[in-house]
């Protein structure tokens, strides 16, 4: 049976913005171009199909313009939707992107933060299959609370990704402790590594993490251009180098990371085969103005081909 992804996390609307620098606190800014497009958590949602995984959304999304925009992202992307939409509208971020390529962002929440635990229930994950969620996910609430208690009755063998996100730092201790005892892959950049262990030297705090997650847990700390750290089990930290490119946008470069390292694993791939790989899509999707622009399985194979 093929490897399915159970994505749990957030999908929302995207309104991106190019500028040549953002404005002074009470200035504006034209924008050069402006997009709206599905993403959070449709970014590794569309890095993981094209990579060619199968994929079920198991997270919320709602009825209005934002909603519909989602599913029918969802839907040419060839994703399974798993729930009806909720009475309200899915939420959206406005990204600013700068001519640096960094991204500047701002959220309204809406639907997508609303996945009861009975909702939860029925989707059937099985061994084999892997689960993701995103520290947005795991902010103080009852539906968070929820998400903890499936997440604790997940059937053994089933694999659970978690990317904490930059909201991290307002995760409740007891609950990140929670979810990374339980947890078979955890990717985060270098920042958010230092907000979890108090410890700056990437080698040093992604060792720690290594400590927290399930036994045999694979950790993975996203480094930008250096590519990523990766501890598998008690091994120490091995270094995987990323691949030098003109980056134009970061947006979703992260989520294009994550999409690629987990169908890999998927496929049966090592974790340190599996990080070149995601290496490859995040280093391909900084090229493209995002958000969700990590490549297709072939164009991998092409970019690789051409680095030894």
């Amino acid at each position: 049976m093929t490897a399915r992804l159970h994505h749990v996390g957030p999908v929302i609307v995207d309104v991106v913005m190019t500028v040549d620098r953002l404005p002074e606190q009470g200035g504006g800014a034209f924008a050069d171009t402006a997009r709206t497009v599905a993403g959070g958590g449709f970014n590794v949602i569309a890095a993981a199909r094209r990579a060619g995984m199968e994929v079920v959304y198991g997270g919320a999304h709602g009825t209005g313009p934002h909603g519909d925009l989602v599913r029918s992202a969802l839907r040419d992307a060839g994703v399974v939707v798993a729930h009806p939409p909720r009475p309200r509208d899915t939420g959206f971020c406005v990204a600013l992107v700068d001519a640096s390529a960094e991204r500047t962002f701002v959220t309204h929440l809406g639907a997508e933060t609303d996945l009861p635990l009975a909702d939860l229930r029925t989707l059937r994950p099985v061994a084999g299959d892997f689960v993701y969620t995103v520290g947005y996910s795991l902010l103080p609430g009852e539906r968070a609370d929820e998400l903890v208690t499936w997440i604790g009755a997940l059937a053994s063998g089933v694999r659970l990704v978690v990317d904490p996100a930059p909201v991290v730092g307002a995760i409740p201790p007891a609950t990140l402790d929670a979810v990374l005892s339980r947890t078979d892959v955890l990717s985060l950049s270098a920042v958010e590594a230092a907000e979890v262990t108090g410890v700056t030297d990437p080698s040093v705090s992604v060792s720690l993490l290594a400590g927290r997650v399930a036994p045999g847990g694979v950790v993975v700390l996203r480094d930008s251009a250096e590519g990523c750290l990766v501890v598998c089990g008690g091994d120490a930290p091995r270094r995987v180098p990323g691949f030098r490119v003109d980056a134009v946008d970061t947006n979703g470069a992260g989520d294009a990371h994550v999409g690629v390292f987990t169908a890999a694993l998927a496929e049966g791939r090592p974790p340190l085969e599996a990080a070149r790989r995601a290496n490859a899509a995040a280093a391909l999707a900084v090229t493209r103005r995002g958000p969700a622009t990590s490549p297709t399985a072939e164009e991998l194979e092409r970019f690789l081909a051409t680095r030894v």
